[in-house]
């Protein structure tokens, strides 16, 4: 241990074993997907804050760290933003600054059982309030939320039905800061080990009591993934190509991905009818996504577009939450010599304003969403209280194909699932597409980056509204209310402390004696 600290002794080391500490927990996300590591990735980082010298130290071991974790679940945006990428996690790294200091303030030294306690309530509280802050849309949004490497573990989509992916962080950190303790500090094992046996509880009462979703029919949903096609009109023909060969399979609705078709069906009418045809022949609306300039308002718009045997439906929603950098650069005049570095927008796209459910036919609603949108666990449990029977997220990945980043998107869709009690179809142009039943359990195979298929999807439905619907965000507004009593504690203890000090010696004033005057003959 001694030759540990002589060697953390350099800050230039420390600063190095802090930065690759953060970047721990990313082999607990697909594709690696170890998930069990999660429970044991924060320890090395924890451990190190904990020794930090000085509240400073620990200040900046909390920030390197998170510079770390962002640079290593968003990687595979690197060919995209190039040296962009490390500004950008150098100053959401920041946010992680404050928890170093509280793992200091609770973990340094030999901490009082009680002290030990509250370390188990403030750490995972500070981690979630760190969450909540990066997933803002315009800071990247909930990409990499500690929680969602826990998408294949069942008892842990039960969880997510109760408080959603928050609850499955807190969780997870509350974990790993048990484990610290167990290794590194004698004093408060006792703590450390009733941690652990509470989150066993917590997790086996979930497993008991939560309500599961009850299957009360059945639909049959078709992927169209046609891969990685140059050009709008081959990649079209190739979707028809695929769409065709579905005739006859008595489909309930078919699925393209995201940016499937390149023109406006405005200024294409002919594209709009051979959807049409396609839909007729196969019994079958079809979910197209258009990535083009509207001919009937400005700008370039993402939009989701129910197509059926008479034409477009009129059912349309256009993307709310845009890909900050890949769909628009934030203060543009200020960013925007972004796309000289790398691959970021040359144009804005226009947003959309409200969430929409569409009305397929045969009784059966649907809640699409785009691509980064699948990342937000409130845009999904908003089209849940508004009646979707099915989530639907209309995904591409032409870009990051050789990444890790398709199987972490395509994981997404599990937790969305069990959050809300309901499918969800994650279809892609290209990258991984999957569907999920309404426990979050997968449903067929995942279609992979290489395969320009069409899949057909057998799919339970289910009603009813989970916890997590019901309440929403409740872990969030438990640790924030967390954090909030420490500060109020913190404050008056540093009142009591000034009070009780005593006050500084003060020398008494010296007095001066008057000198007789001296009286001249």
């Amino acid at each position: 241990m001694k030759t540990i600290d002589r060697w953390l002794a350099s800050p230039w080391r420390r600063s190095a074993a802090a930065v690759l500490a953060g970047a721990l927990p990313v082999f607990a996300f697909p594709a690696p997907a170890l998930w069990w590591f999660a429970y044991v990735a924060l320890v090395p980082w924890l451990l190190l804050a904990r020794s930090a010298p000085t509240g400073k130290r620990a200040v900046y071991d909390g920030w390197l760290g998170g510079f770390g974790f962002m640079v290593a679940v968003h990687h595979w945006l690197l060919p995209s933003l190039n040296v962009f990428l490390f500004l950008i996690a150098g100053l959401l790294g920041a946010l992680w600054a404050p928890w170093g200091w509280l793992v200091r303030r609770f973990l340094a030294g030999v901490p009082s059982p009680g002290r030990g306690t509250a370390a188990l309530v403030v750490l995972p509280s500070g981690w979630l309030a760190v969450e909540l802050v990066r997933s803002w849309q315009g800071l990247g949004g909930p990409w990499g939320l500690l929680g969602s490497s826990q998408w294949q573990v069942e008892p842990a989509l039960r969880l997510a039905s109760v408080g959603g992916v928050w609850l499955l962080s807190f969780l997870v950190v509350a974990v790993n800061v048990a484990v610290t303790m167990l290794v590194a500090i004698r004093a408060v094992r006792v703590p450390a080990l009733a941690s652990l046996v509470a989150t066993a509880a917590a997790t086996s009462a979930a497993w008991v009591w939560s309500p599961r979703p009850d299957v009360d029919g059945r639909v049959r949903i078709a992927v169209v993934q046609p891969g990685v096609i140059k050009g709008a009109d081959q990649r079209f023909d190739r979707e028809e190509q695929l769409t065709r060969g579905l005739v006859g399979q008595r489909l309930d609705l078919i699925v393209w991905g995201e940016s499937s078709i390149g023109f406006d069906l405005g200024d294409r009418p002919d594209l709009a009818r051979r959807v049409a045809a396609l839909s007729r022949q196969t019994g079958a609306d079809i979910l197209v996504n258009v990535d083009a300039r509207r001919s009937d308002r400005p700008g370039i718009y993402k939009s989701s577009v129910l197509i059926g045997p008479d034409g477009p439906t009129g059912a349309r929603y256009d993307k709310m939450r845009l890909v900050p950098f890949g769909e628009y650069i934030p203060a543009r005049s200020v960013l925007g010599w972004a796309t000289s570095v790398g691959k970021a927008a040359g144009e804005d796209r226009r947003r959309g304003t409200e969430q929409v459910v569409m009305d397929v036919g045969h009784g059966l609603r649907i809640g699409p969403m785009v691509c980064f949108e699948t990342a937000f666990p409130d845009m999904s449990r908003h089209l849940a209280q508004d009646g979707a029977d099915v989530l639907l997220g209309q995904s591409a990945t032409s870009t990051f194909q050789q990444s890790w980043a398709p199987e972490q998107h395509a994981s997404l869709a599990a937790l969305r699932a069990a959050e809300t009690g309901r499918p969800m179809v994650h279809a892609t142009l290209t990258g991984v597409s999957a569907v999920y039943g309404p426990s979050g359990e997968r449903l067929g195979p995942w279609l992979g980056t290489g395969a320009s298929i069409a899949q057909v999807y057998e799919v339970p439905l289910a009603h009813g509204i989970t916890p997590y619907v019901r309440y929403g965000d409740w872990p969030v507004k438990g640790a924030l209310l967390a954090l909030a009593a420490l500060g109020v504690t913190e404050g008056v203890r540093a009142v009591r402390l000034r009070r009780s000090s005593p006050g500084p010696r003060v020398r008494p004033a010296r007095t001066v004696r008057e000198s007789p005057v001296r009286h001249g003959h």
